[in-house]
């Protein structure tokens, strides 16, 4: 294999029109955000609104990295505290039965070296969902689904019933036949009901990596977890299916993942700029670097849940210059996410809380 591509200002190339598609997706988020604050009286995020498990966890690196791993974050081994926020996509609190792709935030504290401009604190986040790519080429594509959705939040909770279990007919259709469904499909409540322990997650989008490029993923290790890969969860009569099944896992048995990268080696073929785009694991494949584990305990709990899902915001924004995010999309999402984390902590009166870096 080539040697990775090395990391230059000059590899992204933005779009005219950005600043004005950034003002329509915050307007397309406020809809969102407006409606579902009124309905609950309490501001919950724009995407990815219903959290299914808050998890204390421990993020190692590493040892013994080879110089192109052992960069950023993963420069120095070594274990740090982190949180885990799992999720779903929408930006409104739906019924299990409505299945939709599923999202796992990570924010691992303490991390060293020069930060991103306006991230505050000093931990480094990572963002991932449990599908290679994103759903969109760029972020004036993706805004079109998100008006659809904002449209349609909070309403028809009956019609979004049946036309989940429609779409998952149209992707189980593909399946049947080797296929992949259309990311929209999923999007709008085509997803299996997947066990979200058993799946495997990725940036989807690119990132600097020290001197490289790279995407990240996150794959499950433990073997209680790799038995549940490719199962799904029975959610009939279960509004909360998924948090119950969760918990009852995580009180179970210790979760551990292992945190991948995978870097770019040929920018044609693993685009930056085009986030729709796979990367060939065969030709590009992931590489471990660090291990993310959480121990037994109750995934549901108030007093984390208050400390994670009310006080904290996640970003790709929050965390190192080292992995600045990269691509059109990366570049929306940097004012889009702060203007949905701003709307919240407003209308709670909840400003969120970033921890700091510790320094001895």
């Amino acid at each position: 294999m080539s040697s990775p591509v090395r990391y230059t200002p000059a590899i992204e190339t933005p779009l005219p029109d950005e600043t004005e598609t950034i003002a329509d997706i915050n307007a397309a988020f406020d809809t969102i955000l407006e409606k579902t604050s009124e309905d609950y009286g309490h501001a919950v995020r724009a995407v990815h609104a219903k959290a299914h498990a808050i998890l204390e966890a421990e993020f190692v690196v590493d040892e013994g990295l080879p110089d192109e791993l052992a960069q950023g974050l993963f420069a120095v081994p070594g274990a740090h505290r982190a949180w885990i926020r799992i999720s779903t996509n929408a930006g409104d609190i739906l019924p299990d039965a409505i299945s939709l792709p599923r999202g796992i935030a990570i924010k691992v504290e303490d991390a060293e070296g020069a930060r991103l401009a306006g991230a505050e604190g000093g931990a480094q986040d990572f963002i991932l969902v449990n599908g290679p790519i994103f759903q969109a080429k760029t972020a004036d594509k993706f805004l079109a689904n998100l008006k659809l959705l904002a449209k349609t939040t909070d309403r028809l909770e009956g019609t979004k019933k049946v036309v989940s279990a429609a779409l998952r007919g149209v992707h189980h259709a593909y399946a049947a036949v080797g296929l992949d469904a259309p990311a929209a499909v999923d999007t709008l409540g085509g997803a299996p009901n997947s066990e979200p322990l058993g799946e495997t997650y990725y940036s989807a989008t690119a990132f600097r990596f020290g001197d490289y490029i790279a995407k990240f993923s996150l794959a499950p290790l433990a073997p209680e977890m790799t038995a549940l890969t490719g199962r799904t969860i029975d959610v009939a009569g279960r509004e909360d299916a998924i948090r119950e099944e969760l918990r009852r896992e995580l009180s179970a048995f210790d979760a551990l993942w292992e945190f991948r990268v995978q870097l770019c080696h040929d920018l044609a073929k693993q685009p930056v700029e085009d986030a729709s785009v796979e990367w060939d694991e065969e030709a590009f494949p992931f590489r471990r670097v660090a291990l993310l584990r959480t121990r037994v305990q109750d995934s549901w709990e108030a007093s984390r849940r208050s400390h994670v899902d009310e006080a904290m915001r996640f970003s790709v924004w929050t965390g190192l210059e080292a992995h600045r995010p990269l691509g059109n999309i990366n570049r929306a999402r940097r004012d889009t996410y702060r203007h949905s984390a701003d709307f919240r902590a407003a209308f709670n009166a909840c400003p969120y809380h970033e921890p700091s870096r510790v320094t001895v």
